[in-house]
């Protein structure tokens, strides 16, 4: 029993549920490696949103909203946790959800899914091919989903599918902790913050903007300003702490 009184109480909380997700093969093990790795950047932003942050989350809302065929491609990391915060965004954006795995098995996929769709999320199905030009499991995907997607928002992305999804034209939206990741550097737009802080300022971002507003947040998307202003903001916290 973590006691609610401890400072990290949050951050340990999550890594319990983590850990139970990890057990029921819902996230793999270099999954977990991979939210401590985030983690650690989160200390350095503050463990809160900053301003450049929430332009970039109004951003991937106008961005959704303007897209064609919007995909949110979802992961064990995210869906472990965030899977209640999917469907709210899904509704608001009317983005498609699809599983997408870079350790794929099948029993991996369906588990993540029943997991989505116990908190309301309506998961693409079908036959999975190999369509994007990747050596691992990512590449495997649906012709219906992120196949024939024009934009796909991939929260905790890997840089190999960002760089790729890009060379097939599509724009793509992330959520990445590590300003100076491979996936930060390759996305259209990357939205620099935790998680599940993200999610839910983009959801709420979805019905407040109109068509106008939408246009120009796009007109005027500079992902280096996101990733320097990003960097920015650790720069100053870290002097600080040295102070």
């Amino acid at each position: 029993m973590i006691p609610k009184e401890h400072p990290r109480y949050r951050s340990l909380v999550v890594r319990e549920r983590l850990a139970e997700f990890a057990r029921e093969g819902v996230l793999s093990l270099e999954g977990l490696t991979a939210h401590g790795r985030g983690e650690a950047f989160d200390y350095l932003l503050g463990e809160s949103t900053s301003e450049s942050a929430r332009l970039a989350e109004r951003t991937a809302a106008a961005m959704l909203l303007l897209a064609r065929k919007p995909v949110i491609s979802v992961n064990g990391n995210t869906a472990a946790l965030a899977a209640d915060q999917i469907a709210p965004l899904q509704q608001a954006s009317g983005a498609l959800v699809e599983v997408n795995l870079f350790h794929r098995t099948e029993e991996r996929i369906e588990k993540i899914t029943r997991l989505l769709e116990a908190n309301g999320v309506s998961v693409l199905s079908g036959s999975r091919e190999r369509l994007l030009p990747l050596p691992h499991g990512r590449a495997w995907c649906l012709r219906d989903g992120i196949f024939s997607a024009d934009l796909v928002l991939v929260p905790l992305e890997d840089g190999d599918r960002c760089a790729a999804l890009r060379q097939m034209g599509k724009d793509v939206v992330t959520v990445d902790l590590n300003p100076l990741s491979r996936t930060a550097r390759n996305a259209t737009l990357t939205v620099v913050d935790e998680l599940t802080r993200a999610l839910p300022e983009i959801t709420r971002s979805c019905p407040e903007i109109g068509k106008e507003e939408a246009l120009k947040l796009v007109a005027d998307l500079d992902n280096d300003y996101f990733l320097r202003a990003a960097m920015d903001v650790m720069k100053e916290r870290l002097a600080h702490a040295l102070d």
